[in-house]
Order: C-alpha cells, then sequence, then structure tokens
C-alpha cells in the first residue's frame, strides 16, 4: 500500500527536523510558469506544495492542481482551501479545516459538511486541520470574509487551549496563521506555548519574510514552517534554498 500523505508529511519531519511549505496561489501564478517553476522550488528543497487561496479570479481550479501534481513530482501537494469551490481529485490530500479561533459555526461546520460528499467522490485524503487565526497588525481576508476575531497575539494561553481542545478532538495538525502579508508574524512566544503542551505537528505561517525568521518560528516548536506571498515576486525565488536551509537546521535542542 503507498504511503499515506500525512505519513509523508510526519517522514518529512523526522528526516528534516521541520519542513518548508511553499503556497502557491492559483491567481498569482500562471499555468505557463508551472512547468518550470514548481520543479525548481522543489530542487531548492521545498518539502510539500499548499494550493489555495482567498479567490479564483484568474483561471480553473482542478487543471491547475493538476499541472502542479504533475511538475511536483513525488513532492505532496496538498490543497489548502479558501473555500468549498477549491477541491481537485489530483491532489496528494486536503487540509480539511475548521477554523476552531472562530465562533462562526460556518467555518467551524458548515463548509466541511457542504464539501464532504464532494470529497468523498473524489477519493481525496482528508488530513483533519485546526486553523487558528493569529493577530497579525492589520485584518487578513480570512478575518474579514470569516467575520472572526483573531486570537490576540500576547495571548498565548487561548492559543494553547484552543490547541488542546483540537487535539482531544482528534485532529491531527495546528495551523496558527497569521495571515497573507500580514504585518507581524506569529510571536515564537506562543509558537513555544502552544508545543510545548500539544503533541500535534505544528504549522505555522503568515507573514514570514526572511530564513531567519523562518528559522526562528522552526526554534521555537513550528514543524512546518509556510511561506506564500513572500514568493509571488518571482524574483524572490533565488532565496527558496536559503529559506530551506534555515528551517531544515533549525531544529530545537532536545
Amino acid at each position: 500500500m503507498a504511503e499515506r500523505t500525512f505519513q509523508r508529511l510526519q517522514h518529512i519531519i523526522r528526516e528534516n527536523g521541520a519542513g518548508f511549505v511553499l503556497l502557491i496561489d492559483p491567481d498569482k501564478l500562471s499555468r505557463s510558469a508551472i512547468a518550470e517553476s514548481i520543479p525548481r522550488a522543489v530542487e531548492q528543497g521545498v518539502d510539500v506544495l499548499f494550493i489555495g487561496g482567498t479567490f479564483l479570479f484568474q483561471q480553473e481550479f482542478n487543471p491547475f492542481v493538476e499541472a502542479v501534481k504533475k511538475a511536483a513530482g513525488d513532492t505532496p501537494v496538498v490543497l489548502f482551501p479558501g473555500s468549498i469551490f477549491q477541491l481537485s481529485p489530483h491532489a496528494d490530500a486536503l487540509l480539511y479545516l475548521s477554523l476552531i479561533s472562530s465562533r462562526n459555526a460556518e467555518f467551524l461546520i458548515g463548509n466541511q459538511v457542504q464539501a464532504a460528499p464532494l470529497v468523498w467522490k473524489m477519493g481525496l485524503e482528508t488530513i483533519a486541520c485546526a486553523y487558528m487565526m493569529v493577530e497579525s497588525g492589520k485584518l487578513t481576508s480570512a478575518a474579514f470574509l470569516s467575520n472572526s476575531h483573531p486570537i490576540p497575539r500576547d495571548k498565548p494561553d487561548v492559543a494553547v487551549a484552543h490547541a488542546l481542545a483540537a487535539q482531544y478532538l482528534g485532529m491531527k495538525l495546528v495551523y496558527l496563521e497569521a495571515g497573507s502579508g500580514a504585518q507581524q508574524t506569529v510571536p515564537e512566544e506562543m509558537i513555544s506555548a502552544v508545543s510545548r503542551v500539544v503533541e500535534l505537528p505544528l504549522i505555522v505561517g503568515g507573514g514570514i519574510r526572511s530564513p531567519e525568521e523562518a528559522a526562528k518560528k522552526v526554534a521555537a516548536g513550528a514543524s512546518f514552517v509556510v511561506v506564500g506571498n513572500y514568493f509571488e515576486d518571482q524574483t524572490n525565488w533565488q532565496l527558496l534554498g536559503e529559506f530551506a536551509d534555515a528551517i531544515h537546521r533549525s531544529r530545537r535542542p532536545q
């Protein structure tokens, strides 16, 4: 039996200490650029590709995912959906997100129920993921569209309580998200507090713009660091390898 995607993610953590995730927004990467860009990212050390965005203005989602998966080879391609319209059977897996920092029922369970029959028909592997928005200095698209308040950045105990609830509910991942283009990243104090208590792999993303920032997130306890907005500028792709090296060598002392 082929190794499941979640097992592959666990393997990346064991082998590298932490994983480098490149978030691809279909509205920001043209279909014609996929064949060159994706193999380059993999060659430079990207461990996982997330696909998702707030909207879909530029192209159809399913053919885009198919093209990315073809170019990515064995590298896991995981859907990070902005809506139930961002589903494709060509991905390796789907982050089955519940916005647990919200009190908006649609983003806690409503959209998940609507998506369930589609996911079942596609045969997609699902990875239950507790998605937690963290205050980042400005109103993000996710907070605005979900009509939700992010967790205050100076309240790590609130984040810990939410992450523990996710663990007890049987989720497999916790995602601390400052938001695309965030002014401030998720605080290391919050990452450390969550990682000390919760046994689940911890994903951290939002506003990370340098290898040094990425390394700090890993040192604080992140299992995966997600960078997306920064690499929408193709001139920054020359730093992919530096991000990968910083993330992979920043395992916390045991």
